[in-house]
């Protein structure tokens, strides 16, 4: 959390304007109501490490690209082919070289490969629904992956989530963490779900992606674009641990 009593020019990062970020507390989202702090936030002054550092050798840190969710399986992944790519930028707009995207996601049943996830829906053995990259000089990146399921979450009488990929991804230091979740364009779930409905409507289009014929494969695969800005005032919105 960025110390608003510091002077605007000693701080690293400019801080987002009220409303462009969910609350912790969402009432219509109901494990917020546990999770938010009842207590005040306690302001921590940045250092040079929340600003600037440390620098990161991802490959050695994190092992290989893990680009391409629908390989190394014995079969073809059930679904959908999508390409999902885009730009990793700074509240300047300038790109953020050389950092570590980590996605995860439901197969396109709506299921996810995990013990806790008891949707009555099929698993798929060539499709873990996991995978990152670095970004290269000019910030950008580039998944092939499966089209995810709607899945439901009993939040609510008859809840159910939209299709959706969440996103972990760091910038050039510490403060610069965002983790977020991915729309798909024209989804009729995104207007009734309570996580997508925690920011303002023209704020939750920054999470709604774009279809992008540049970077679909003919025959093959459909591509989507989804960019990312970490900080400033079009930062991306980003989930509350």
């Amino acid at each position: 959390m960025i110390d608003s009593r510091r002077p605007a020019a000693l701080a690293g990062f400019r801080p987002e304007p009220p409303g462009s970020q969910p609350p912790y507390l969402h009432e219509t989202y109901r494990s917020s109501r546990k999770r938010a702090p009842h207590e005040s936030l306690v302001p921590i002054p940045q250092t040079l490490s929340e600003i600037t550092g440390p620098t990161r050798e991802w490959p050695r840190l994190m092992g290989a690209s893990a680009a391409d969710l629908t390989a190394g399986f014995k079969g073809e992944p059930l679904g959908e082919r999508i390409v999902v790519s885009g730009r990793v930028l700074d509240e300047d707009g300038r790109p953020v070289r050389r950092t570590m995207i980590e996605i995860w996601q439901a197969n396109s049943a709506g299921r996810y490969v995990h013990e806790n996830d008891r949707h009555p829906a099929p698993l798929d053995p060539n499709f873990i629904g996991a995978g990152r990259v670095e970004t290269d000089d000019d910030g950008n990146y580039r998944f092939m992956t499966i089209k995810p399921g709607a899945y439901p979450w009993r939040n609510h009488d008859n809840a159910w989530r939209p299709a959706h990929i969440h996103y972990s991804l760091f910038g050039p230091g510490f403060g610069t963490r965002l983790v977020t979740q991915m729309y798909f364009p024209g989804d009729p779930l995104i207007e009734i779900d309570p996580i997508a409905n925690c920011v303002a409507p023209d704020v939750r289009d920054r999470m709604v992606s774009r279809f992008d014929l540049a970077t679909t494969l003919p025959e093959f695969a459909l591509g989507y674009r989804f960019d990312f800005v970490l900080r400033g005032r079009l930062a991306t919105p980003m989930e509350h641990a």
